[in-house]
């Protein structure tokens, strides 16, 4: 039998025999079942690495490629993430991401998909503020120049803030003891959370819309960076740079530094600091005031007492002159009439000229009425005591009629009856002339609220 049997195969295995044919996939299939276990195995997971190509597209994704020395992997932080995201990813910088490995199946490709991204060896915090200090000073909002000075005499004080911080209760104090007469308008907000930066330019913005407001105060007490945050968010510190009035950014400790800060026309180191800056100035000339209105009370006593030993001088001389002339020419009678002549003569001089100088003291303000030289001094006192009164008072209207005047030529006032004025581009000087100016210039026009950019069609020369 084993003669005309033929076996070409007797050495073929026969597990392999056995063996069914590999199925045969799809290119199709081939991905899916590739994203399905690649998806499966790389989810949650963290990758270090360096930046590089990064770009953010129109529809808010942010696209970019995590590399280090030896591979590198596509990676995207989707609109919703990136909105979320503490810092703005630039190349080069090395971060730390935390998300999962997709494949996109119509390329073949895979990509890890950045559920969360924050820099290594600095914080996310720390990165979106040099990030954004960076922004604001190349635009120049930083700069001393734009800071305005504070008012002389704030007559309304915005204040925002929260009412259930220790923040509020310092500046109220503060500013009604040592500038009773100023009006204090507050606006509530959230100094910290979500929410909180949106929360603040809305209640800013409400705040500097107020009528006759001059200065607002922003800020709250001390806390953690965490805590201080809102007060770094670019909106607030676009708010503040555009704000109509003077801003005082008085936001944690001395040693706290917000981007508030650097924006603000005033950093205070606390919001006590604050107060007393916004009032120091009211404070100072009301000092001024006060110590002018002592000086002239010590001027009209010495006046008064100058006078007053002059008139009792002249009262001795009267009545020793006669005693010394009947001494001396007692034994002859027509020289006793001539005396009583000369007597009667110079008493009358002597009263003529006693009238003369009591109605001068009367001109003056003198406390007490030189009266008659012998019988009216003592009733003439009381006289001069109430004319002291009434000119001391008389002196105290004056003081407040000049302080109401001074406060209608306030500038501010002026521009508030609809005056303008008009300054260069730069704001360095004051336009008071047509031939000033040229045809094309770019000039600034301050407003009583608000300020305009405008541009010289015409001067006027014909």
């Amino acid at each position: 039998m084993e003669d005309w049997v033929d076996l070409p195969f007797d050495d073929i295995p026969i597990e392999d025999e056995l063996r069914p044919p590999p199925r045969v996939l799809s290119v199709s299939e081939l991905s899916a079942q590739l994203k399905s276990t690649v998806e499966r195995a790389f989810n949650g997971i963290a990758v270090e690495g360096e930046i590089s190509n990064c770009r953010q597209w129109s529809s808010g994704h942010v696209y970019f490629t995590l590399k280090d020395d030896y591979a590198q992997v596509r990676a995207v932080v989707f609109r919703m993430t990136a909105r979320q995201l503490k810092f703005r990813p630039e190349d080069g910088m090395r971060v730390i991401a935390y998300g999962r490995v997709s494949v996109y199946e119509v390329k073949g490709e895979y990509q890890l998909i950045v559920d969360a991204l924050e820099p290594h060896g600095l914080g996310a915090l720390q990165a979106a503020f040099d990030q954004l200090k960076r922004k604001l000073q190349a635009e120049g909002l930083f700069e001393a120049a734009r800071k305005r000075p504070l008012p002389v005499f704030p007559r309304r004080i915005g204040v925002v803030t929260s009412l259930d911080g220790a923040a509020i209760r310092d500046i109220l104090r503060i500013i009604s003891h040592r500038h009773p007469t100023a009006r204090i308008v507050i606006r509530a907000a959230r100094v910290q959370g979500d929410g909180a930066a949106i929360d603040l330019v809305r209640a800013l913005r409400v705040v500097s819309r107020v009528t006759d407001v001059d200065v607002v105060i922003l800020g709250r007490g001390g806390g953690s960076a965490e805590d201080l945050w809102a007060f770094n968010d670019e909106a607030l510190a676009r708010a503040i740079a555009t704000c109509p009035v003077p801003v005082i950014s008085a936001v944690g400790h001395e040693v706290d530094f917000t981007i508030a800060d650097f924006v603000a026309d005033v950093r205070a180191a606390t919001p006590s600091n604050a107060a007393e800056l916004v009032v120091d100035r009211a404070d100072n000339f009301r000092s001024r005031i006060e110590r002018a209105g002592t000086r002239l009370a010590k001027a009209l006593h010495y006046g008064v007492e100058r006078r007053q030993q002059h008139a009792d001088r002249l009262g001795l001389r009267l009545r020793q002159w006669p005693v010394r002339i009947v001494m001396r020419d007692r034994d002859r009678h027509e020289l006793g009439l001539r005396l009583a002549h000369a007597m009667r003569s110079r008493a009358a001089r002597h009263a003529q000229r006693f009238d003369g100088l009591r109605r001068r003291l009367e001109r003056r303000d003198v406390r007490r009425v030189v009266a008659d030289l012998t019988t009216r001094l003592v009733r003439a006192d009381g006289t001069l005591r109430s004319l002291v009164t009434a000119r001391r008072l008389a002196w105290e209207a004056r003081v407040q009629s000049l302080a109401a005047q001074l406060d209608a030529m306030s500038p501010l006032a002026v521009l508030g009856r609809g005056y303008a004025v008009c300054w260069n581009e730069t704001r360095t000087s004051i336009i008071r002339s047509a031939r000033a100016v040229e045809r094309g210039d770019a000039v600034r026009v301050t407003l009583a609220d608000g300020e305009l950019a405008c541009r010289v069609e015409d001067t006027g020369d014909r």
